[in-house]
């Protein structure tokens, strides 16, 4: 096969350390870094899985080297959960692991005390448009939100 078929054989060992670890590391250090926890979501996500086909691994090892192509599965698989086009971490979260998981009431105290009042009684969901919104358009802008609000509460 030569060259070129070398470097397919090895393409998980060639390929997997990047995309399994070094642009995660990167991508969790600015999640960290980054005022939104929407992206943390994504790489705590990342790191939990990460961490259970670990396992999964270390426990398996005997049936898995008899697997030729497990190197390439875990490669790929990876991939769906870290590229950004398409958030498979996150996708998983959503669609799987936020069913079974009481999600809490905290929000990020670098709100405003009337602004977290108004999150806190959001869903997950609805805090992200907020914070969407806010990105957008400023904390100012969600005020004013706020205040329409509470006044066409007061009268109905």
């Amino acid at each position: 096969m030569g060259f070129l078929g070398t470097i397919t054989r090895h393409m998980d060992a060639l390929v997997g350390p990047g995309v399994m670890l070094l642009y995660p590391l990167y991508a969790s250090m600015r999640a960290i870094e980054s005022p939104s926890p929407l992206d943390d979501q994504q790489w705590l996500t990342y790191w939990v899985l990460y961490s259970f086909i670990t396992l999964f691994e270390l426990s398996f090892w005997k049936v898995l080297q008899w697997l030729p192509f497990w190197s390439f599965i875990k490669l790929l698989f990876c991939m769906w959960l870290v590229l950004p086009i398409f958030n498979g971490a996150a996708y998983i979260y959503e669609n799987f692991v936020r069913k079974y998981v009481k999600i809490g009431s905290y929000v990020s105290s670098s709100y405003p005390d009337d602004q977290r009042k108004v999150m806190q009684m959001l869903s997950l969901d609805g805090r992200k448009s907020v914070e969407r919104y806010i990105t957008k358009y400023g904390s100012e802008a969600f005020e004013r939100v706020v205040k329409a609000a509470e006044k066409e509460a007061k009268k109905h």
